[in-house]
């Protein structure tokens, strides 16, 4: 008897664990063409903690004909290692760091193994490679891994939906993600990596990441609204590549994508990268702009 009520109360402790999972990120509601759609904020990177997520998502998921992702980064591995053959390494003949004065490229070695990354092993890496792979170490440094990141969880969740056959689509493409930020010149790249490296001996880096991550767990408006507003006027060459590239460029048209998911179908999930969802570029605003109805849900 005294097993059977332990049993119980252990179940019912993780039944009631799974309903009050946290909210974490953004989560809008999308309405038009007599259609919904869920717009979710995730990051790229988690914890073990953020599973399960919360009921909102997974209902809205199961009841999704489509997940849509930036990327799938389950359909294709070849096709993602092609693209980072292509743009994210220097080509046979090409100089790499060697072209660099001497004194920077010591300079640069020296930052990078501080930093934990041989410079001999990523040398045939672009320079924007290695700005990812820092970011990577600095969320690692603070308990979170990319094996665990809430877009590829989603997509393990909609794989696993039999009964309804979620379809996972992909807004972007490898190739696309790796050719724009290769479309950096060299140059540009190098003074990127540059601006990184010092970022991370004062702290600035990891304390932005941490910001963020604490900002997606508590799903706090109110932060995620200031990191924007850093964002817009952050004018050094890592705050202008963030916005201009990696964000303003691709938000107009992942919009675009959105809208028409949104006329096509009911009940389809969208998520990406929360900052792809905050300020006045974000695809929230966006989509208002198309003249689509958007509430936020947290």
């Amino acid at each position: 008897m005294r097993r059977s009520i332990i049993v119980v109360f252990l179940s019912f402790f993780l039944l009631a664990a799974q309903a009050f999972a946290a909210e974490r990120g953004a989560l809008f509601k999308v309405s038009g063409n007599g259609h919904v759609l869920h717009l979710y904020g995730t990051i790229h990177v988690g914890r073990p903690d953020y599973y399960p997520l919360e009921p909102r998502i997974r209902q809205a998921l199961a009841a999704a004909p489509t997940l849509a992702l930036e990327i799938d980064a389950r359909r294709d591995p070849a096709a993602i290692a092609e693209a980072f053959r292509l743009h994210g390494m220097f080509q046979a003949g090409s100089p790499g760091a060697a072209s660099l004065q001497p004194e920077r490229r010591q300079r640069i070695e020296a930052a990078l193994k501080k930093q934990g990354l041989d410079p001999g092993a990523v040398a045939q890496f672009k320079p924007w490679v290695l700005v990812t792979m820092l970011a990577v170490i600095d969320a690692t440094k603070l308990g979170y891994s990319p094996a665990l990141g809430v877009d590829d969880h989603l997509s393990q969740l909609a794989q696993a939906n039999k009964a309804r056959k979620t379809r996972v689509a992909e807004l972007e493409t490898m190739h696309y993600q790796a050719g724009l930020l290769n479309r950096l010149p060299d140059e540009a790249q190098w003074r990127l990596l540059e601006e990184t490296l010092e970022n991370m001996e004062s702290g600035q880096q990891l304390r932005e990441t941490r910001e963020l991550f604490e900002a997606y767990e508590r799903a706090d408006q109110k932060a995620l609204d200031a990191i924007a507003r850093r964002i817009e006027d952050d004018d050094t060459l890592t705050g202008k590549t963030t916005r201009e590239l990696l964000l303003d460029e691709r938000n107009g048209p992942m919009a675009d994508k959105v809208a028409a998911l949104l006329a096509r179908e009911n009940n389809t999930v969208v998520a990406v990268g929360l900052l792809h969802l905050l300020g006045k570029g974000g695809l929230p605003e966006l989509l208002r702009k198309r003249g689509i109805r958007v509430e936020r849900v947290y």
